[in-house]
């Protein structure tokens, strides 16, 4: 069990410093899930979580993002109780946030060599998901406890626990986050404006999206 928890996390790890921005898609529909989803792709990225609980259809939005993005690594997110993780699960998700610790559920993802990020704000909740199994630790809402100066205050007494921030990250505090010590970071509605969205404007979502990971690129090669 420790060896294959080790492969997971390392994996993932893996994943997330290579691509180090996620797309979490919140959609009204099945269709605007996807339109959001393949716009970001466009725009260069792979990581993309479908949201458990502000999606009407996570599970199919799931099935058809692995179906159109065959080159992305489609998760799920805001997962809250066993029997959404295993409909993810079911769905073929490749990883898992929650918003929270949930020692049941991090068992669960653990027994199907699945990555779980768990979600937490203080020292005391990161550790604990941590030694819980989690493959990092998502934290969260960063925008309400001080983003990038936040996770540079945790990174030092942390240590080698990997933090992916997200809740209210933004293009332009991203970067920062990541400068800060952050391994990746997630964004929703800053990287998918509601007017945007309503309008169909997905070439401007690519071009939010191909702007940030340049930025991010950037940084990451300095």
């Amino acid at each position: 069990m420790a060896n294959r928890q080790a492969n997971v996390r390392e994996s993932w790890l893996a994943l997330a410093k290579k691509h180090r921005a996620i797309a979490i898609i919140r959609a009204s529909t099945l269709d605007q899930g996807v339109a959001m989803a393949q716009a970001a792709a466009a725009g260069g990225f792979c990581l993309i979580e479908v949201t458990w609980t502000h999606n009407a259809s996570p599970i199919k939005m799931v099935q058809s993002l692995r179906q159109e993005l065959p080159h992305c690594v489609i998760g799920a997110g805001s997962i809250l109780t066993t029997s959404s993780l295993y409909d993810a699960i079911a769905a073929g998700i490749s990883f898992c946030f929650t918003p929270h610790v949930d020692s049941e559920l991090l068992s669960i993802a653990q027994n199907h060599s699945l990555p779980m990020i768990a979600g937490a704000m203080t020292p005391t909740e990161i550790v604990t998901a941590w030694k819980a199994g989690a493959a990092s630790v998502k934290v969260f809402p960063i925008a309400a406890v001080g983003n990038a100066s936040y996770i540079s205050s945790l990174v030092t007494p942390l240590g080698p626990i990997p933090l992916i921030p997200t809740g209210g990250v933004t293009v332009e505090s991203a970067p920062k986050l990541m400068a800060a010590g952050a391994i990746a970071v997630g964004l929703s509605s800053a990287l998918f404006p509601k007017l945007e969205v309503q309008r169909q404007d997905w070439a401007a979502i690519e071009l939010r999206s191909r702007h940030l990971l340049a930025q991010l690129s950037t940084l990451l090669s300095d």
